[in-house]
C-alpha cells in the first residue's frame, strides 16, 4: 500500500475525531448554558415572587383609595388610546358601575394569574365580580377561565343585543367588551396571545394614574407618531431646499452679458 493511501486514511480519521470533539465541546457548552438559564430563569422568578408580596399590599391600599374617586377606573380605561377601542357605547354604560380592578399574580408567579373587575349593583347583570383566570401548568398548557355573566332580562351585551324600553330587540353596532371574559380557547400547548389582558396587567394595572390624568397619549402612544412626522416635516424641507437652489441658479444670459 502507498504512502499516499495510508496519509489520506490517516488524515481521515484524524478529520472525524476531530468533527466528532467539536461536536462534543459544542453539545457540552449547549448543556451547560441551557442549565445556566434555567437556573437564571427561576432566579428571576424568585425576585419576583418576592417583590410581588412587597407590592401586594401597597396595591390594595390604593385600590381603597381609587375606590373613593368617582369613576376611575371606568376613566382610565377609555383614557387608555388602545382598551377605549374596545369599548362600545353600550359597554361605557355598564362600566360606569365599575369601582374597583385587580390584577393578582398566584403564589407561584409562573403558575398564572387573575384580573377582577367588581362592580356597584347595577341595571346589567346580577353578578358583582367578573373574573378572567389564566393558569400555566408544568407541560407548557395554558387554560383561560372567564365568568359566565348572569345578564339581567334584555341586557345582554355579550350576544350582541339588548332590549329597547319597548321590549323590542335592536342589534349592537359594535362588538361587547364583555365578551372577552367568555372568549375562553381551550388548553393549548402553545403561548395563548391575550392582547387585552397583557394590557391589563402589563400598562393599566401598574399604573392607572398615567391613564386617569389623560397622560398616556403624550408620553408613550404619540412617539412613533410625532417621529413620522418629523420625518415628513424633513422631506418637505429637502424638497422645498431643492426648489430653493433651483431658483438661486445663476442664469447663463445674465453671466454672458456681463
Amino acid at each position: 500500500m502507498s504512502e499516499e493511501v495510508v496519509d489520506s486514511r490517516h488524515g481521515g480519521v484524524d478529520d472525524l475525531r476531530l468533527r466528532a470533539w467539536t461536536f462534543n465541546a459544542e453539545d457540552s457548552a449547549c448543556s451547560f448554558l441551557c442549565r445556566v438559564n434555567e437556573e437564571a430563569s427561576d432566579k428571576v422568578l424568585e425576585v419576583e415572587q418576592k417583590y410581588n408580596e412587597v407590592r401586594r399590599p401597597v396595591y390594595s391600599k390604593r385600590n381603597e383609595i381609587i375606590q373613593s374617586i368617582p369613576n376611575f377606573w371606568f376613566t382610565a380605561i377609555l383614557s387608555h388610546p388602545i382598551l377605549c377601542e374596545l369599548v362600545s357605547d353600550e359597554d361605557q354604560k355598564v362600566l360606569k358601575y365599575l369601582h374597583s380592578l385587580d390584577v393578582e399574580d398566584f403564589k407561584d408567579v409562573k403558575s398564572g394569574y387573575s384580573i377582577t373587575f367588581s362592580f356597584k349593583p347595577n341595571p346589567y347583570f346580577e353578578d358583582t365580580k367578573l373574573v378572567k383566570v389564566f393558569r400555566f401548568s408544568d407541560n407548557g398548557t395554558t387554560s383561560v377561565s372567564g365568568t359566565s355573566i348572569h345578564w339581567k332580562h334584555g341586557m345582554d351585551l355579550a350576544n350582541g343585543s339588548v332590549a329597547e324600553k319597548q321590549g323590542n330587540k335592536r342589534p349592537l353596532p359594535e362588538e361587547s367588551f364583555f365578551k372577552w371574559f367568555n372568549d375562553n380557547p381551550k388548553d393549548s400547548s402553545e403561548a395563548i396571545q391575550d392582547e387585552v389582558a397583557d394590557i391589563i396587567k402589563e400598562d393599566l394595572w401598574p399604573n392607572p394614574l398615567k391613564f386617569f390624568n389623560h397622560d398616556a397619549d403624550s408620553d408613550d402612544y404619540e412617539d412613533g407618531n410625532s417621529d413620522d412626522d418629523d420625518d415628513e416635516e424633513d422631506d418637505d424641507e429637502i424638497e422645498n431646499g431643492a426648489d430653493g437652489f433651483e431658483d438661486d441658479e445663476p442664469d447663463d444670459d445674465d453671466d454672458n452679458e456681463s
